[in-house]
């Protein structure tokens, strides 16, 4: 991509490795050996970090629906996307696992929502009785950092690259819960290109099935939009609905924008071509170490 005339084609990503259908059929045999599901999704993507298979799978067992790294996400929009789940039947909590925040406040939440187990075994002698919980979720949305902050110590492997867990194990919590690891799942077929944005932008899928400069520039085109004043700030550009907007400063070309930004951080080669690869990996880091700003991509008012 040397040129403003370089086409950026629509991604089209081949990602279902062979041990994820057998992951999701370790789930379908396991179920009936727990009281409820945690189901962790990513709080700046909570549509598009759901696999839409689990629901097939989960039916009615009691699930409560982690969105994880609540810290890099957008307060007010995870707030809305909470309620988004209430109104759709489906208990939701915000949570920052790497930092052991709201923890308590999940354990609680689980007991209420499995108190009909608990009074029956109760009934039954078996006061104390641990609650037995599946961890499940697509790769990359804290699931491990969820486990190891529940269990009080570091008992489930963790990784900045997705897929790390790979056999479904029992954990045992310091409280009332028992854990069961399953590995991270993933799905055959992503169905929308903005989920599949989405998902290579947060790092849910590996780096190495992706073009990562053709995943920059359609981010920056996505955080241009609902985050101008952000972009405006790290990047040095002006745009039409941020609060600085200067017309005479204003670059309409989305590429033209795209390799000012690139020279603004100083990416910049021989001869004084632009490095589109240095920058685009900049951007993603950017994005997913909160350099850029507290960021959700998805709406609770337009799910995808």
């Amino acid at each position: 991509m040397s040129n403003n005339e370089e086409v950026f084609h629509k991604m089209n990503i081949n990602w279902f490795p062979g041990h994820m259908r057998k992951a999701l059929n370790d789930i379908a045999e396991n179920l009936k050996m727990v009281d409820a599901v945690y189901e962790t999704c990513d709080a700046r993507i909570p549509f598009s970090s759901r696999n839409p298979e689990l629901n097939k799978i989960l039916g009615n067992k009691p699930r409560i629906i982690v969105l994880n790294k609540a810290d890099l996400a957008d307060n007010d929009k995870t707030v809305r996307w909470i309620q988004y789940f209430k109104e759709n039947g489906s208990n939701a909590i915000a949570l920052d696992s790497a930092r052991k925040k709201g923890l308590d406040k999940l354990i609680s939440m689980t007991e209420d929502t499995c108190s009909d187990i608990i009074e029956r075994a109760k009934a039954k002698g078996r006061i104390g009785r641990p609650l037995r919980v599946m961890v499940v979720g697509v790769p990359n949305t804290g699931k491990s950092t969820l486990i190891n902050g529940l269990c009080g110590h570091k008992v489930a492997v963790t990784g900045d690259k997705p897929g790390v867990t790979r056999q479904p194990k029992w954990l045992k919590t310091e409280g009332s819960l028992e854990l069961m690891d399953m590995p991270g799942v993933l799905w055959p077929k992503i169905q929308s290109k903005r989920s599949q944005l989405c998902l290579t932008a947060t790092g849910a899928i590996k780096s190495e099935v992706t073009d990562q400069v053709e995943v920059a520039y359609e981010t920056i085109k996505l955080l241009n939009e609902l985050y101008p004043d952000l972009m405006c700030d790290r990047y040095g550009i002006t745009l039409p609905n941020s609060s600085n907007f200067d017309e005479d400063e204003y670059i309409e070309d989305d590429y033209d924008r795209f390799c000012f930004m690139a020279k603004k951080r100083g990416c910049i080669m021989s001869g004084g071509r632009i490095d589109e690869e240095r920058f685009a990996k900049q951007l993603l880091d950017d994005l997913r170490s909160m350099r850029i700003g507290r960021i959700t991509l998805e709406t609770a008012d337009k799910p995808q």
